[in-house]
């Protein structure tokens, strides 16, 4: 009778296991150069402005909130006034000295007699950070609505989707503009809770808010299609409990989504604050943001173009870099999910 058992060699090659989707993700962009490069633009932006009160301290040797319109510095072995006399028309008034590309003003000054690299980096500072907060308020609120609308349905599916068709009724910038007049004005009061008009939580709180829908809308189509794939229709035929359903079949299949929208709303909340901001309706003096730092330089376009010109190519490098790791991210977790 012959021996029908298969023989294992020892040196037979084993089969290797696939790796996970985060695995995966990592493979392909670290061999991505443009997402390298744009990772590498934005951790440098990031690192220089959390840098910023080293850098006005032991660098500059200015503090970027306090007028200098009577300083002087040394350049060239010379002691020069930081306000100069104006040489444009009749001579009259004063100009801010230019860029001196040392330590000390490198981009030159604003009106106030003001370090502008160090008022860029304090302004990064607020614009980074207004934006990340404002993206997790965002995440967090259009997780909750659009996973309970899709997963649940019925009529909770309907009481929030006409709470995001109100939202979406309102275009974006008028319902920011709108929200800000009225919130910098009388502030916030909740109780013993009282928020201040020039406190930072007033702009996270206004972006945080007027993106959810975008956010909520596709998360909750993700669910729909979701709760009626195999998978979760064999779990409810075996009896599993819904919140067990929603904690280990829907949630790991919408966080690559959730995490694909970090980046692209974190570039879109800088350019919403830094608007906000430049109409005197975002971050409020004396804090300084992107946004503030190019009203500050309207005077001076003809003069001194580089006290808007730095923070707003700050931003375009900051939201381009953003965008790319975007979707770089996307293309690498999920390549089907569609954002638009």
């Amino acid at each position: 009778m012959t021996d029908a058992t298969p023989t294992i060699h020892a040196d037979a090659p084993l089969t290797r296991p696939s790796s996970g989707p985060w695995r995966r993700a990592w493979r392909i962009l670290k061999r991505d150069r443009p997402t390298l490069l744009a990772a590498f633009v934005l951790f440098v932006i990031v690192l220089s402005s959390l840098a910023a009160p080293l850098y006005a301290s032991y660098v500059a040797g200015s503090d970027p909130f306090r007028s200098n319109l009577s300083g002087r510095i040394m350049l060239d072995g010379k002691r020069v006034k930081v306000m100069q006399a104006s040489t444009e028309g009749l001579g009259l008034g004063v100009t801010p000295i230019g860029p001196t590309w040392g330590a000390q003003y490198f981009l030159g000054a604003d009106t106030q007699g003001r370090d502008v690299a160090a008022r860029v980096l304090h302004g990064g500072r607020n614009s980074l950070f207004i934006a990340a907060s404002a993206t997790v308020i965002c995440l967090v609120l259009a997780a909750l609505i659009g996973i309970s609308a899709g997963f649940f349905g019925g009529w909770v599916d309907k009481i929030l989707s006409r709470i995001l068709d109100i939202l979406w009724a309102f275009p974006v910038y008028l319902l920011a503009i709108s929200l800000s007049i009225v919130l910098i004005s009388n502030g916030i009061v909740i109780g013993p809770i009282e928020i201040g008009s020039d406190s930072l939580l007033l702009p996270i709180f206004i972006i945080g808010i007027i993106y959810v829908p975008y956010v909520a809308r596709p998360l909750r189509g993700r669910v729909l299609s979701l709760r009626e794939s195999e998978f979760v229709l064999a779990a409810r035929g075996l009896g599993i409990p819904s919140w067990r359903i929603l904690l280990h079949d829907i949630l790991p299949n919408v966080t690559t989504m959730l995490i694909v929208f970090i980046p692209l709303m974190m570039g879109l909340n800088i350019i919403t604050e830094s608007s906000l901001s430049f109409l005197s309706i975002g971050v409020q003096a004396p804090d300084a943001s992107w946004g503030t730092i190019i009203q500050d330089g309207q005077t001076l376009l003809y003069t001194r173009p580089i006290v808007s010109l730095a923070p707003g190519i700050a931003i375009v490098l900051t939201v381009l870099s953003l965008n790319v790791l975007g979707d770089s991210l996307r293309d690498a977790l999920d390549p089907r999910t569609k954002l638009a």
